[in-house]
């Protein structure tokens, strides 16, 4: 009897153990933040896992609140975590995947850098010594508003080596500084030592498409400065169509990219969002062939087999396989959700695996929509980054709301 009761404890400890392992798993495999969709129950990656509201009016009538709090549970008994659940309606939207060219103009100047200059009393280096760095924005000379690298030029040239008055943003927080310039005995003109950039150029991929707003989504990460890694501030800017025609492989050590050109002249939206998430505009002409497709919420999105939508030649879209490895909820990096792997073995062979350019290529699972590529691993261009659908929707919504509050 004794060794009876000796086994009996022995395989109660391990089943103990073993769903002690499971909450554990499962507390981190479920976000802290659920959107549900306001007419069904949650759909979990994991068919083990469900819902139980605090208030248990929730559960039987969703539109009695626009969000609620609630306990995930194993197998219907086992709390594993408390979260916050949104209901809301599920979004439908066009599957984007067709290559776009891009024309950005900063609403001010970025520093690139800053360098010294070569004067009869050695180097200099004005803009250092009046406290600008590389990354700033520059917004204001002398009380006048900055749009180009010409207009800045033409003020320095005019003011001679006489005092001048900037008003700049660093890391977004607004300052005031006085610089000299100098005179360059090289070039014989008055410098300030700043490399600044007013736009850039180049080609991405649309996500998606929100015909119910004409609105569209792509990339999947923000058009940030080369030279300084900042977020480009958005003056004004649009897409236009693209087609590609090359593509440069990618290997180890070594990203590819797409290579096209702008096919059209003709502006196809205007861009109205360069968020750290993507680019998000207002589509005015004729872009986007991909049929209507449901968002996934995050919690729904599983590790396994996904596709992606992008172009690797013209600007039709295809559809390549790969497939999900690891899915994060951390919001701490909103790009990198997800890590992927290209397995189909013509995009391997064509271009390596995931090259530049394919940022905001659609992610496809289950005829869902729930995410976008948006980095390489320059190591190994099989893997790569990816965020969730859900949240570039979310910010392209909140974007659609502003500027209907704004129009009322």
């Amino acid at each position: 009897m004794k060794k009876f009761f000796k086994w009996v404890s022995a395989v109660c400890t391990a089943f103990a153990v073993i769903i002690m392992s499971m909450c554990a798993a499962m507390y981190t495999a479920v976000p802290q933040e659920i959107t549900v969709s306001a007419d069904s129950e949650p759909g979990f990656s994991n068919p083990a896992l469900s819902l139980r509201y605090t208030d248990a009016r929730v559960s039987r009538d969703f539109s009695s609140s626009a969000s609620a709090n609630a306990e995930v549970m194993l197998f219907g008994s086992i709390p594993v975590k408390s979260v916050d659940v949104n209901f809301s309606e599920r979004q439908i939207v066009n599957l984007g995947g067709e290559p776009f060219g891009i024309r950005l103009y900063t609403d001010g100047l970025v520093v690139a850098q800053t360098s010294t200059v070569p004067t009869t009393d050695g180097l200099r280096d004005p803009a250092a010594q009046a406290g600008i760095e590389c990354g700033d924005i520059i917004t204001e000379v002398n009380g006048e508003k900055l749009k180009t690298n010409e207009q800045l030029m033409n003020i320095v040239e005019n003011s001679g080596e006489e005092s001048i008055r900037i008003r700049a943003l660093h890391d977004g927080k607004p300052y005031t500084t006085r610089i000299i310039p100098v005179t360059d005995t090289q070039l014989k003109r008055p410098r300030l030592g700043l490399w600044v950039r007013d736009s850039c150029a180049g080609i991405g991929t649309i996500t998606f498409i929100d015909r119910s707003s004409s609105t569209f989504a792509g990339l999947g990460h923000g058009i940030y400065d080369n030279e300084s890694g900042s977020l480009m501030p958005l003056s004004n800017g649009d897409i236009v169509p693209a087609d590609i025609i090359s593509v440069n492989k990618s290997s180890g050590g070594s990203p590819g990219s797409l290579c096209g050109f702008f096919s059209s002249g003709s502006s196809a939206g205007t861009l109205t969002a360069n968020d750290e998430c993507g680019i998000y505009g207002k589509l005015t002409g004729e872009l986007g062939s991909g049929k209507e497709t449901e968002i996934a919420y995050r919690q729904e999105v599983t590790r396994g087999q996904a596709q992606i939508r992008t172009t690797i030649n013209g600007s039709t879209p295809e559809y390549f396989d790969i497939e999900i490895e690891d899915i994060t909820y951390n919001n701490e990096n909103i790009t990198k959700n997800m890590v992927i792997k290209v397995t189909d073995k013509r995009l391997l062979n064509e271009t390596g695996g995931i090259v530049q350019g394919m940022s905001g290529s659609p992610i496809i699972q289950n005829g869902r929509l729930v995410g976008a590529v948006t980095h390489v691993f320059i190591n190994d261009p099989s893997h790569g980054y990816a965020i969730f659908a859900e949240n570039m929707a979310a910010y392209n919504n909140s974007i659609v709301q502003k500027s209907a509050e704004l129009a009322s």
